[in-house]
């Protein structure tokens, strides 16, 4: 008796539903696999090398647009590839009206340009082509302002400094590394305390031999002179006003105190009284 055996297909019939779905699927992931490379060969690869799109300018309001960009070495096909930031901002600091600038670029079409223009920390009277002219210059000595249409803030609040010799000065020269300590002084003292500083009216220059020198300073609601050495500070202007309200209530008129030995020594003319 011979037996027969039938075995049977156990392999499951592919749903043609699924299978279509499946097919579609695939495509559909290839598809945004497609369109995704698009975008990133767009993004990193050609944006940046396109024109920028958006270039912000701040700071210096005075200053043409034009001028800036061209200072800064950016042209109308010029791309967030080619911009150079930190020659951008040498090339902005070189401007007279400019004492930093700070130069950004912003993925993948942006620049911003952000300067900080000069101040004015005191100003002079000079000859100016045959014409006395109030020259302003900041804490670094560079001269940005001639005449009074700008006024460089406030002018009234300013000292006069005298005894620099020059003549027909330029916007944009810069007073002799001699004085650089003695300016940054005074932009200290604008800078924190401007209504001290209001107090004197005229700092004068005495040169001395040797490539020194001393200051005078002339305060406003008193008719002294006050000697003291290169250096101007918040604590001298401070012990000068005392000594002064001293010599006022004592009725005593001073012609001049000097500070250069660390102690005040005055000279005495008249009393108020006689």
């Amino acid at each position: 008796m011979s037996e027969e055996y039938v075995f049977e297909n156990t392999v499951p019939e592919e749903n043609p539903v699924h299978s279509k779905m499946d097919r579609r699927l695939k495509w559909l992931l290839i598809a945004l696999m497609v369109i995704l490379a698009g975008e990133l060969i767009w993004v990193l690869g050609i944006t940046p090398c396109m024109p920028l799109s958006v270039i912000e300018i701040s700071g210096v309001p005075e200053l043409d647009r034009g001028a800036v960009l061209i200072q800064a070495g950016i042209g109308v096909h010029s791309s967030y590839m080619t911009v150079d930031a930190r020659g951008a901002e040498l090339s902005l600091e070189a401007m007279y009206q400019v004492e930093s600038a700070r130069v950004t670029k912003q993925f993948p079409d942006t620049v911003r340009i952000v300067l900080e223009g000069r101040k004015a920390v005191a100003m002079a009277l000079t000859p100016v082509n045959g014409r006395i002219e109030s020259v302003f210059f900041d804490r670094h000595g560079v001269v940005f302002e001639i005449g009074e249409d700008g006024a460089a803030g406030g002018v009234h609040t300013l000292p006069i400094i005298s005894g620099l010799v020059f003549e027909n000065p330029s916007l944009g020269m810069r007073l002799p590394a001699l004085f650089q300590r003695f300016l940054t002084d005074l932009g200290r003292l604008y800078s924190s305390d401007p209504d001290l500083l209001g107090t004197i009216s005229e700092i004068r220059v005495n040169r001395r031999p040797y490539n020194g020198f001393d200051l005078v300073l002339f305060p406003v609601h008193y008719p002294a002179k006050i000697r003291v050495g290169n250096e101007i500070t918040a604590d001298t202007i401070r012990y000068m006003l005392l000594l002064i309200d001293v010599f006022i209530k004592q009725g005593v008129v001073v012609d001049e105190i000097d500070f250069r030995t660390g102690t005040a020594s005055y000279k005495k003319e008249v009393s108020l009284g006689q």
